[in-house]
């Protein structure tokens, strides 16, 4: 009897092993493919003249150069916003918040907010933020959007690095004299600030991805300016740019070159979240 549960147990192992192995084997393949597709497609339609230029009709060009500055302008704002906010939200649920009732209503409504659509957001911040409060369709509009949209995640990651210090560490600055503030600044924050940064890249490649939101907030702009007008200026970022080109323009090729852009600049978040979390790691040890 126990030679055959021993089989049995082999047997099902063995099989979850082959079933686990296959689909990873099979996720590294898609994004490979997609990876690969991409990049096939994109690169030859890659030009100095293209990242460097703007679109104009008139000497019949094409160039995305305002498109790579819009998004550069909307992660700037963006997470200028979002971080004291975010982190300062972190901070209190986890170290003030006296209520875990309503640490846990908040906790419940930043999760819903991280499920609603992008679309959502978009059709919320034309309403509230360029119809109500008056300001124009450009960078401001936009990152005011996604700061909303990306707040939960921020919110989130940050809470989770907090709860993850042992709580030796406060006892242990609080048994010394050090104040509460002090203890959090010079003890928890340090620890913390790894899962803080890798949260803070995860937003940014959230930005950088986002392009529903940004179709009612911030524009469909062409035209190259320079920071302080491009937040009251119709501004359209990379993926915008995309659909633009790719739907309305007929420009498949010069989608794919643009997709290629939007690939190598995750590629580089996610390779700096991973560099940054192992360097503030090794930092710590």
């Amino acid at each position: 009897m126990g030679e055959k549960l021993s089989l049995r147990r082999r047997v099902y192992n063995g099989t979850m092993t082959v079933l686990v192995r296959l689909g990873a084997a099979l996720t590294c393949g898609l994004l490979l493919f997609l990876i690969g597709y991409i990049f096939y497609r994109g690169i030859p339609g890659l030009s100095w003249e293209i990242l460097t230029t703007q679109t104009s009709y008139i000497k019949n060009t094409v160039g995305i150069l305002p498109n790579i500055l819009n998004t550069l302008y909307i992660i700037l704002v963006a997470m200028a916003l979002v971080l004291p906010i975010g982190v300062g939200a972190a901070i209190y649920l986890t170290e003030y918040a006296g209520s875990a009732r309503l640490v846990r209503v908040i906790e419940f409504a930043t999760e819903t907010l991280t499920g609603i659509p992008s679309i959502i957001f978009g059709l919320v911040g034309m309403l509230f933020f360029v119809q109500k409060m008056g300001l124009q369709a450009g960078v401001l509009a936009g990152s005011l959007t996604l700061v909303v949209m990306i707040l939960p995640t921020v919110v989130r990651t940050t809470q989770e690095s907090l709860k993850a210090v042992p709580q030796s560490y406060r006892e242990g600055a609080t048994g010394l004299g050090a104040g509460k503030w002090h203890m959090i600044r010079t003890v928890v924050l340090p620890n913390a600030v790894d899962g803080i940064v890798t949260g803070c890249i995860l937003a940014v490649g959230r930005i950088v991805s986002e392009s529903a939101a940004l179709l009612y907030t911030a524009g469909f702009g062409m035209v190259l300016v320079n920071f302080i007008d491009s937040l009251h200026t119709s501004a359209a970022t990379l993926t915008v740019a995309l659909y633009v080109y790719a739907t309305e323009g007929g420009e498949t090729a010069l989608a794919f070159s643009i997709a290629t852009i939007l690939m190598a600049l995750t590629l580089i978040i996610n390779l700096a979240a991973a560099w940054v979390g192992r360097r503030l790691k090794n930092g710590k040890e």
